[in-house]
């Protein structure tokens, strides 16, 4: 299929796929067999695909500002497209530009501690501010901050109910605001309230869009160790931020990378796991650290690298306060910084802290 669908052929996708007991497995058999869903529908009664009442979705949607997209469409996402099989249907609310970007998936735990929900927060900035589009399930912790710190440069919300559903309800305004400036995504019709067997497909798109995804506390039993099983099936890269082992919200995580997902502890690890999938053109790293214009000075000066080892301890502390103590900016300290990295004498921490080594 190119280009897109006409009305009537629209609404033959969209009875199929809302037939009861016809999920995407089944529909794309019924394609194989019959051709396109019009044929299956009236080759197959006994189906209860009801026209009229895709007619009235397709109709209550472009109504609410959204639209109802099919497999195989130009506008259908590219990687959701190589799912097998991809949702025969998707409604779309926002916009939908964003769907030709490359997408980091970041999932993690409703409970988040605040040390998770601000890596989250900073690791999702600086992926937009790198160019790359964030997707997550704007549920609470850290897919809402996910979503917030990056409305302005490109979020994709998946959702469990309809696009015109709002889950969980204290997050109002959040979706508004994504509906304005980033894309709301359900495979579910409008109207349709969330059951607990929907979370599970609404995980598989958040994974199916992204070429990676990357999970940042997740208990030993968590939704989101569902989302990185999925993104593993698909074919995508598993990241994990690891968390302190007296932590029962990074016992999933940490359970990942001793299974071989990749650590990631910022943006910049991020995007180097997914070099190869990306346009290296369009994608920079942002700096996350508090840095002033000052250039570095590149010769070398012991007594500031003995003052930032002076202030250094084994217990992480943010590279600003290192900076402050040492009597240096903090572009200067992290320059140094990374040269004792090397040396074996220092170690740098995701959320611009380090440590002695």
């Amino acid at each position: 299929m190119t280009g897109r669908l006409d009305d009537a052929a629209r609404c033959d996708w969209i009875a199929l796929a809302r037939a009861p007991k016809v999920g995407p497995v089944t529909f794309f058999q019924l394609i194989a067999k019959f051709g396109d869903p019009g044929r299956a529908i009236k080759a197959m009664p006994g189906l209860s695909a009801d026209r009229d009442s895709a007619a009235t979705e397709l109709d209550e949607s472009r109504a609410l500002g959204a639209d109802i997209i099919c497999a195989g469409e130009d506008i259908y996402p590219e990687l959701l497209n190589e799912l097998s099989p991809p949702p025969p249907v998707i409604s779309i609310k926002g916009n939908a530009e964003l769907f030709e970007r490359p997408t980091i998936a970041l999932v993690g735990a409703r409970d988040a501690s605040a040390a998770g929900r601000k890596l989250a927060r900073m690791i999702a900035r600086d992926l937009g501010a790198g160019g790359l589009v964030t997707a997550s399930g704007m549920a609470r912790g850290i897919d809402g901050e996910v979503h917030a710190a990056s409305l302005e440069t490109g979020t994709i919300a998946v959702l469990a109910g309809g696009v015109d559903q709002i889950y969980p309800p204290q997050h109002a305004e959040l979706y508004h605001e994504i509906c304005a400036q980033g894309l709301i995504v359900s495979e579910r019709a409008l109207g349709h309230r969330a059951t607990a067997r929907d979370f599970p497909r609404r995980n598989r798109i958040i994974t199916g869009l992204a070429i990676g995804t990357v999970v940042i506390e997740a208990a030993e039993r968590s939704g989101s160790l569902i989302s990185a099983r999925m993104a593993g099936e698909q074919g995508r890269e598993v990241m994990a931020v690891p968390g302190s082992p007296l932590d029962a919200r990074a016992a999933g995580t940490n359970r990942l990378l001793r299974n071989g997902a990749t650590l990631v502890r910022d943006a910049a690890d991020i995007i180097e796991a997914v070099s190869t999938q990306i346009d290296r053109a369009d994608v920079f790293v942002q700096q996350t650290l508090p840095l002033d214009g000052t250039p570095v000075e590149t010769q070398d000066d012991d007594q500031m690298v003995a003052r930032i080892l002076e202030a250094l301890s084994p217990t992480p502390m943010p590279i600003a306060e290192i900076a402050r103590a040492s009597g240096c900016s903090a572009r200067e300290c992290a320059a140094r910084l990374m040269e004792l990295e090397l040396d074996g004498v220092a170690l740098t921490h995701a959320g611009g802290l380090a440590s002695r080594a």
